[in-house]
């Protein structure tokens, strides 16, 4: 949003650079700042109640910028960080694993398995020894744009009632500026999505592809935790000629155990339900068995870029910067961006060292060209036709592609070949087939309520619904009567539900996402059939703004300090 002299009248601070976002290509970018130049002013802003809050991840580490950004890290290492000690790449039928060939990419050995939310607040700590100033629960709402250049942003606005008025705890936010603002919000970012509109940064890209990553984190008996495996599947459960996907089990700590499912955004069937792969993907036998005995402790979902190297925009513009995951630095083939999104940050950091003091130009040209000689964009590069040629072959003609991009051209093909949108592959519901999921049993698989309830997700019930449909008429006419509406299959979180007689005739035995009612909102419909948004239930996931057919879902930055707080071991 551009603000200017007619905005309403707030106090500012100023700083030398801002960075929205605590993730780790944030707090990466404010470490090496302020190791290049203590006395840079440099504050980090973070939507989640603390600093980890939000940050999901069944996450691998490899080390690579870690160790350049600290050198010594491991003589003070992050809560549960476990050294990688055994790779299984898995292909499951419904009954049977077959272990196959481990792919180049995905060796771990060197890596650790760790808890990213409790590596992020290890990060936060040292940034803040640095002196760098954090402010969690401090959810930035708006882009401060004068004259073209970004300024800064709006952050803490609070107490707006759900009618949009300002209640009797209203508080106008503060103006954050800065000479830059890096903006480091994770996949689909509000105001990375507004700033890609703006300023035209998507230009020249391919479109850019997701998966949603589901994650269940598990005490298991010790008899069945070998810690520092590493273990992934494809294949079953998933539809492996139309859908994209695999799993992970990662055992770390003592007892400890991070389950997760990843399904492609890109699917075509509009029945399908990616939490209900997830849960019955649970019940495979050689699954079943690592689980056995033990009892599920969180829960949560996030959107993740599978774009790559060819959907990565424009990263610079007046006043700032992309940097993590907002710009798409996911490496698909190694599952794994903690080390691309830090370097970006680090990198970032280095061309603003080296104009703040002197000449500042408004676009920060030497971050991108450092970046493209950086070792981030040789390894995003030579992998760039990986993900892709599963959207485009299907699974079996994927994984050839995928030996012959490895192993013939080694990264070096003379094409690359591009993305599609997500939304525009869903295809009409009367052509796809139903799929039926079978109930929760409650010990291996769970409805979408208990597991909200395990994200800790709470927002305030009073505020404006974040979740906005643009135009409310198009829900009966596309989502309903088209795809039967989608949404209340792809949210992990049980935030949209059909309801009344023509809805519950239409989808009869499919998952109910058992709405609670508490924040919701009726927001569209006819008598017959109607979408109730259940915003209080969102674990900000994004899927919902990715994937909706018509792309008239619109996901808005909720109050600071609302949404998931994942626990520690997340």
């Amino acid at each position: 949003m551009d603000t200017g002299a007619d905005a309403e009248a707030r106090e500012a601070m100023e700083f030398d650079v801002l960075i929205v976002g605590a993730g780790p290509a944030g707090l990466a970018a404010a470490i090496r700042l302020k190791q290049l130049t203590p006395e840079t002013n440099v504050c980090v802003v973070e939507k989640g109640s603390e600093v980890g809050a939000h940050i999901l991840s069944g996450a691998v580490l490899e080390p690579r910028a870690l160790d350049e950004l600290i050198p010594d890290w491991r003589d003070d290492p992050p809560a549960l960080a476990t050294p990688a000690t055994d790779d299984r790449f898995m292909f499951l039928t419904e009954t049977k694993a077959f272990r196959l060939p481990t792919p180049p990419q995905m060796h771990n050995h060197g890596n650790y398995v760790v808890s990213l939310g409790n590596v992020c607040r290890w990060l936060a700590a040292k940034a803040e020894g640095l002196g760098v100033e954090i402010y969690p629960g401090f959810a930035a709402s708006e882009t401060i744009i004068e004259d073209g250049v970004v300024k800064g942003v709006v952050a803490g606005v609070m107490g707006i009632a759900r009618d949009g008025s300002k209640g009797p705890d209203y508080q106008p936010g503060m103006e954050l500026r800065a000479t830059y603002t890096l903006f480091a919000e994770g996949c689909r970012g509000s105001l990375t999505k507004q700033l890609m509109e703006r300023f035209n940064l998507r230009e020249g890209a391919a479109p850019q592809t997701y998966g949603l990553g589901i994650k269940e984190l598990w005490e298991i008996p010790k008899e069945n935790h070998k810690p520092g495996l590493i273990w992934h599947s494809v294949g079953w459960p998933l539809p492996k000629d139309t859908t994209y996907g695999g799993s992970w089990l990662y055992m770390l700590g003592d007892n400890l155990v991070s389950i997760g499912f990843v399904v492609g955004l890109d699917y075509p069937n509009p029945w399908l339900s990616p939490f209900e792969e997830f849960q019955r993907f649970k019940h495979h036998p050689e699954v079943a068995a690592m689980l056995k005995g033990g009892k599920r402790i969180a829960y949560g979902a996030r959107a993740l870029n599978e774009g790559g190297f060819q959907a990565i925009p424009k990263l610079v513009f007046p006043g700032g910067a992309l940097i993590g995951d907002c710009a798409g630095f996911l490496n698909v083939p190694k599952i794994k961006g903690t080390h691309t999104s830090m370097k970006s940050g680090m990198v970032a950091a280095e061309a603003i060292d080296e104009v703040l003091g002197g000449d500042q130009p408004a676009v920060l040209e030497g971050y991108p060209r450092r970046l493209e000689a950086s070792w981030v964009w040789e390894e995003l590069k030579s992998v760039r036709n990986i993900r892709t040629g599963f959207g485009k072959f299907g699974f079996y003609g994927g994984m050839i592609n995928a030996a012959l991009d490895t192993y013939v051209f080694r990264g070096k093909a003379p094409w690359t070949m591009t993305h599609h949108y997500d939304h525009e592959r869903l295809k009409p519901a009367a052509e796809q087939p139903r799929i039926a999921y079978p109930k929760p049993d409650g010990v291996l698989s769970f409805d979408r309520l208990s597991s909200v309830f395990l994200s800790n997700t709470n927002h305030e019930e009073n505020q404006p619904v974040h979740l906005v449909l643009k135009d409310p008429g198009k829900w009966y006419g596309e989502n309903f009567s088209k795809f039967a509406s989608p949404e209340s299959r792809y949210c992990p979180a049980a935030v949209y539900e059909a309801v009344g007689p023509e809805a519950e005739k239409l989808l009869a035995g499919t998952p109910d996402p058992q709405a609670t009612g508490a924040g919701a909102e009726v927001e569209a419909g006819q008598p017959g059939a109607r979408l109730v948004i259940n915003a209080q239930n969102c674990v900000h996931c994004k899927t919902c703004d990715i994937k909706d057919p018509t792309q008239n879902i619109d996901w808005r930055t909720p109050e600071g300090g609302g949404g998931p707080n994942y626990i520690g071991g997340m």
